[in-house]
């Protein structure tokens, strides 16, 4: 079952602040020694989902230097790879005479194994980040091609990397909506999309198992759709055509999570369209305009399939919000 921990250094006294932050990653991730510029008023926060085996963790720190030294390594070594998605700052990582850059637009992962320096700057007053925890014996490629892919730099702008980054992001941002039934699928989903990942930047696609395939394949689709609910067009002939697969393959995706590719729009879309109806910026648009950017041709059938499916109209929603 899921679970989820909270730190903040704002509950501690300020001379207790770096230790403790040293001491909770060393708990998170693995032993590492810190420094930085601010310890003598440092502040950090650490949200923290754990799932089966793996943890994502959204987090803001100020400036700093950590060190994976060999003799850390030999204390203590959890076999597992994080994986960092920047979301403001920049991170400097050295090993093994290698120095990779990488920002918001890039994912980086390590092993931690293996002994790396890593310099992370704030491009304001706090590193702003989430990190993802998953032991390396949850990933189903030969050691060799997990060894290619860690170390370098992944784009997170197209491919497995934009669907890694988007679902973790988005578990990040949902984690106090998160329920106990979607641990399961969430780990399946962030072991998948790892794996397929890696095995693009290793070129060991055909050492991916086929559920990785399937699942990743799945998350595109949803994610195609969610950015094109506004197209009236949008229907499993065009999904389908979009991804080059035929419509009866699409259709067997779906069902093999207890639905149908027309269902999973109508409801997408219905959830928008609640969203917007109470979005105050969108209070002075026409309920039937809403409809429209969701993606409903006929106002009259939108208000009663919001109806059924809210439980409450269109205008009530949007007056009860406002």
């Amino acid at each position: 079952m899921p679970t989820e921990t909270r730190f903040s250094t704002d509950d501690l006294p300020v001379e207790d602040r770096f230790d403790a932050w040293r001491e909770t990653i060393s708990r998170t991730h693995a032993p590492l020694e810190m420094t930085s510029e601010h310890t003598g008023d440092f502040h950090a926060r650490q949200h923290i989902l754990h799932l089966e085996g793996i943890q994502v963790w959204p987090t803001l720190f100020r400036s700093l230097t950590f060190h994976r030294t060999p003799r850390l390594i030999r204390s203590f070594d959890p076999e597992a790879i994080h994986i960092s998605f920047v979301l403001q700052g920049t991170h400097r990582h050295i090993s093994g005479g290698h120095e990779h850059v990488y920002g918001p637009s890039d994912i980086h992962p390590v092993d931690t194994s293996v002994p790396f320096a890593l310099a992370a700057t704030a491009a304001g007053p706090l590193v702003s980040g989430i990190g993802l925890e998953i032991p390396k014996a949850l990933i189903p490629l030969p050691q060799r091609s997990v060894a290619r892919a860690v170390g370098r730099t992944h784009p997170a702008g197209h491919g497995a990397g934009a669907l890694l980054r988007g679902y973790v992001t988005q578990l990040a941002r949902d984690i106090a909506a998160f329920r106990p039934q979607d641990g399961p699928w969430a780990s399946a989903v962030l072991v998948d999309l790892v794996t397929v990942l890696f095995a693009d930047a290793a070129g060991a696609g055909d050492a991916v198992p086929e559920r990785s395939h399937r699942r990743a394949l799945t998350l595109r689709i949803r994610s195609f759709i969610t950015r094109n609910l506004h197209d009236a067009d949008l229907d499993p002939a065009a999904v389908a055509a979009a991804h080059h697969i035929s419509v009866s393959h699409l259709h067997r995706l779906f069902r093999e999570d207890g639905t149908s590719v027309s269902r999973w729009i109508r409801e997408r879309r219905l959830e928008r369209a609640r969203r917007e109806l109470t979005d105050p910026a969108l209070h002075g648009l026409p309920v039937h305009a809403i409809a429209a950017r969701c993606g409903f041709r006929d106002p009259a059938g939108f208000s009663r399939a919001f109806r059924t499916f809210h439980g409450a109209p269109p205008r009530e929603v949007r007056a009860a919000a406002a």
